[in-house]
Order: structure tokens, then sequence, then C-alpha cells
């Protein structure tokens, strides 16, 4: 059979045994599932187009049937939408196009009711052009205190007319934009290690520490169970803000301490961040978004005294390969041992393309990729990826969509794209709007479910067929595959927690691991196996034939087995 596991979707606690559960399980981050919600792309209610706070409450029981522990939501601040929300102008106001404080509010307290956590992202590397600090500066001119809080430097040049460093912005060009001062003249360039819209905050300025503190207790009062931290290797830049020396810099991002990104100091700020969380009840969360040269340096993120987790973006960058996959496995694990932090898993979200598509075209691609590719040979081995990581020891995420299977939309038309960096010379690909597209509720209708008035990107046709409706209870489903892993990752005592697996033998292009009674066996090459047959299927995304106590595992396929 396709699914082998027909577990019905959890039973709906009264809201008083959700609280209580909230409130009840210790270190429940360590073994969390966390869905990520994109507010634009998740549900619509006021029919203009474009998701919003009210949309995300109505479909929050959704989300507690699935099985997941805590919702993490993109940026809904207020903002000039230079880069979909990550140039914050206001941190203590949502963005009308997304509701109001009063909506966050009732969101919050839902989420509570329904046993669920939430998680809101915090952008402290940037703030937008149009934020008030920045304004200020303007308007105050060079020398001001205001400038102060941000970095603004003469050009160098016979007249100031080139930027005061070579530093190039992840989007494309210059990480430095020239101003006009306020007598007209041209004047200061500033740092956007993004868009010229999202200046660099001066983290060595007293002022940017005390307003992210007070930020944090402002959610933290309102109830939110913890923070993604936008570039959470950002902030601090070495002393001088020295030249780089190369002029290809972003394919050194991720692969060497930049000037600009994983420098010591950000420690100190996590230091101090931690102490403020800790005098909160209901242990919350920080969750790091922290690129760095290796798992290791990842792992200084999450020391005891720190953040909580960091994604682990060696392992969404990994191709479905057995040998590449058991290496980054092993290393995340080695790694975050010695630091006590749970290791974090993670396939696809709102900056890469899905894991779908990825896993349906050739390796070596990258992350961002324009190319379909096979679409069957990419669901089915997103499938098996997706119960390998939820076998892993540790805490996963998953991103809003996948659970319905949906694949990158490749082919959007240059005209309705909104990535900013698709309209930058040689920054990033620019093709994020992929991933972006509101997604399907329902099989018919304007946007499929997602509202009464459009969607801020086009839906393709067929669409509806991906649905949420089309795949609720229709055996062997992606959806299904998702509610039933899930359910079983809760029933099974094994899973979650932990720092380590077994490794078992097993053939050439195939991962074998025991964790306890549990037994997860991944096939990632394009043959059948055959292996012992461990015990009883749990779940399996394949057709598995067991005879004389071995078993036929398909290919691309993963099968968890219990002896219990």
């Amino acid at each position: 059979m396709s699914q082998q596991h027909s577990a019905a979707p959890a039973p709906t606690p009264t809201t008083d045994a959700a609280v209580a559960t909230v409130a009840r399980r210790r270190d429940w981050w360590r073994d969390a599932v966390i869905y990520q919600v994109y507010p634009r792309s998740f549900a619509d209610s006021n029919g203009d187009g474009m998701g919003d706070l009210e949309g995300i409450r109505a479909r929050l029981p959704y989300l507690r049937d699935l099985g997941v522990d805590a919702v993490w939501l993109s940026p809904f601040y207020a903002s000039p939408q230079a880069d979909a929300g990550y140039d914050v102008a206001d941190y203590r106001a949502v963005d009308p196009m997304f509701g109001t404080l009063l909506d966050a509010d009732a969101l919050i307290r839902d989420a509570h009711g329904l046993g669920l956590r939430i998680i809101v992202d915090l952008v402290p590397n940037h703030s937008s052009d149009q934020h008030e600090w920045f304004k200020r500066a303007l308007a105050e001119g060079p020398g001001s205190p205001s400038r102060d809080r941000y970095h603004f430097r003469p050009g160098k040049g016979e007249n100031g007319e080139l930027p005061p460093n070579d530093w190039e912005s992840i989007f494309g060009g210059p990480a430095w934009t020239r101003v006009t001062e306020p007598d007209g003249t041209p004047g200061e360039w500033y740092l956007h290690l993004f868009a010229p819209e999202q200046p660099d905050f001066n983290w060595e300025h007293p002022a940017v520490g005390d307003e992210f503190r007070s930020i944090l207790r402002f959610w933290l009062d309102m109830g939110v169970d913890g923070f993604r931290i936008d570039v959470a290797h950002g902030m601090v830049k070495a002393e001088g803000l020295p030249d780089l020396g190369d002029h290809e810099q972003l394919k050194l991002l991720g692969n060497d301490v930049m000037p600009f990104f994983d420098q010591d100091g950000v420690h100190d700020i996590y230091r101090q961040w931690r102490l403020i969380l800790d005098e909160y009840s209901g242990e919350r969360i920080f969750v790091a978004e922290a690129w760095t040269p290796t798992v290791e340096r990842t792992a200084n993120y999450v020391r005891p005294d720190e953040l909580h987790q960091a994604f682990n973006f060696q392992y969404l960058g990994t191709h479905w390969d057995a040998e590449e996959l058991r290496a980054v496995i092993d290393r995340t694990l080695d790694a975050m041992r010695p630091v006590g932090a749970p290791a974090t898993w993670v396939l696809s979200n709102h900056d890469v393309t899905r894991h779908a598509t990825r896993f349906g075209n050739p390796p070596g691609l990258g992350t961002q990729i324009r190319l379909a590719g096979d679409r069957e040979l990419g669901l089915r081995r997103a499938r098996a990826a997706t119960l390998l990581m939820l076998a892993l020891p540790g805490s996963a995420y998953v991103y809003q969509g996948e659970e319905l299977g949906l694949p990158d939309v490749v082919d959007l038309p240059d005209e309705v794209r909104q990535d900013p960096a698709y309209f930058r010379g040689a920054g990033q690909d620019g093709y994020r709007d992929g991933c972006r597209v509101p997604i399907p509720w329902t099989r018919e209708g304007s946007s499929y479910g997602f509202g009464d008035g459009g969607s801020w990107l086009p839906q393709p046709e067929g669409w509806g067929e991906l649905s949420v409706e089309a795949q609720t209870g229709t055996p062997g489903s992606t959806l299904e595959l998702y509610r039933s892993a899930l359910a079983v990752r809760r029933e099974q005592a094994d899973l979650g927690a932990g720092d380590a697996v077994e490794w078992l033998p097993a053939p050439e292009g195939v991962l074998a691991f025991r964790r306890g009674d549990f037994v997860c066996v991944a096939n990632t090459t394009g043959e059948p196996v055959t292996v012992p047959a461990y015990g009883r299927v749990l779940i399996t995304n394949g057709e598995v034939a067991e005879t004389g106590g071995e078993a036929k595992v398909p290919a691309d396929t993963t099968v968890w087995w219990t002896a219990g």
C-alpha cells in the first residue's frame, strides 16, 4: 500500500486541555514540529488578494489537525514592503495589509486555545528606510547623533563619489547608497547588506540594543512563544569595515567568515536577549537564521546561555543522496551535542525552491532553481525526504504547502514578479516568488479558496487538484501522509527529542538507523532494494513487500518500522 498507517487526525482538544498542554510540556522545542506561515500567501480573509492575520486565524484548526506544535509567522509588521515585510518601519505595529494589533492578539490567543504556540519573526540587522530613525538621520545630516544608529560614512575618491568599501549587497550591486544631504548636495553613504531600502543598524550604538530589548518585551508581553531571528549572523560588523578584496563575494557566502557576517560580537547580544526571555514563563524560545561556514560555527549560536535553535541550512542544501545525507546528519548531531542544543531539520522555506522541485532536478543546481524538473520524481523524493527528516532527533520545520506536495511555480511571467532581488543585477537569482505563490485550499474558486479576490501572485492551472480539499481523506495523498507521519511521531516514544542515531548496515545508497524500538530506512536510489524487515511497518511513502523476514523497498522510499 502507498501509506501503511491510517491514523486519523488528532481529536480536537478542549480549550482548557490545550492551554494546559502548552503550559505543561517542558522542553517542548527540543522535538517540536514548527510550521512556517508566509502571511501574504496563506489565507486572505477580506478578498484583497493578500493573505492576512484573520485568514491565518481562521485556518488555525487546520494546523492543529495537521499535528504541528507551533506556528512561525514571517513578518507582518508595518512596512513599505520593499522586501516583503523584511524592511520594517515600525516593529510594534501591524501593517494594515495584514490587519491590526488586535488581530495579532486574537490570533495568539486562539492559537494557545488550540494547543499551538506562536513564533514571530524579528528583523534586527536592518530597518526600512521609512523607519523614523532613518528618516531623522537623513534630515539631520552628517555628524548628527541619529546617523550613528546606522552605518553612515563619507565616500572615497576626490569628491566622495566612491563607496566607503568594496562590500557587495546580497541582492546585487554595492552594499552602499549615497544620500542627497538636506542642502541638496551629494553626501555620505549608508550601508545596506540587502536592498537600499534596508539600511543596516549600527549595533555598536547603545540605543539600538535598548530599542530591541524593548521590542522583545512588547511581543513577549503580548504572549508570543518565541522569535525567529532574521539574519542572526549579521548585526555586528568587523571593526573599521575593512575591504573584502574579492569581487565575487556572493560565492563566498556560507563558506567563509565575512567581515559583515558571523562576527563573534553577535553572541554578546544574544546573551543579553536570553536573560530577558528567561524572565518569562512558558518556555519561550529563540530560533536563529544563521548562515555560517560550518555546522560547528552554527553551534556557537545555541550555547546554553544564547539561543535555543538554529536552522540547519547545511541539511537543506543537501541533495537526495545517502552518503551526503549521512555525513551532514552526523556532523549536525556531533556539533549540537556538546552545547546541549537540539538539531533542526528543514527542507523548504520562503527563500528557496520547494524541495518537491529541487529533488526533481539534477544535483549541483543550488537551492534556487528555475527548472520544473521531473515532477513525479521530485514529489516521490520529497515525500521520502520528509519521512527521513521527521525520523531524525530534534526539531523539524515544515513550510506552508509542502504538506500538499506543492511544486515551485517556475514559469511566472516576468511582469508579475515581486522579489526585489529579481530587479537587481548580480545578486541572488531573484526567483523566490515561485515558492511564495498562495496555497490552494479548495478545488475551485477565484484563488482556489485562498480568498474571494484572486491572489497577489498568479496560481497555476491545476492548483485545485493539489488543494487541501482535494487531498483530505484521499488515501496516499501527500497531505494524509504528513498527517499520519506527525501522528505517528507523537505516538512513538523513541521519536522526537534526542541527540544520536544508531546506524545499521544497509546497501549502498540506503540509510538505515535505529532509535530504540524504532527503525528508519531511506532508499535514495532509483532502484528497489532488499533490507531486513525490522518489525511492524508504521508508515511509508511507497509499496513495501515483505517476505521471509525481508522487505523490498522501492526507489526513493522511506519506511518506518517498530519492533515494539
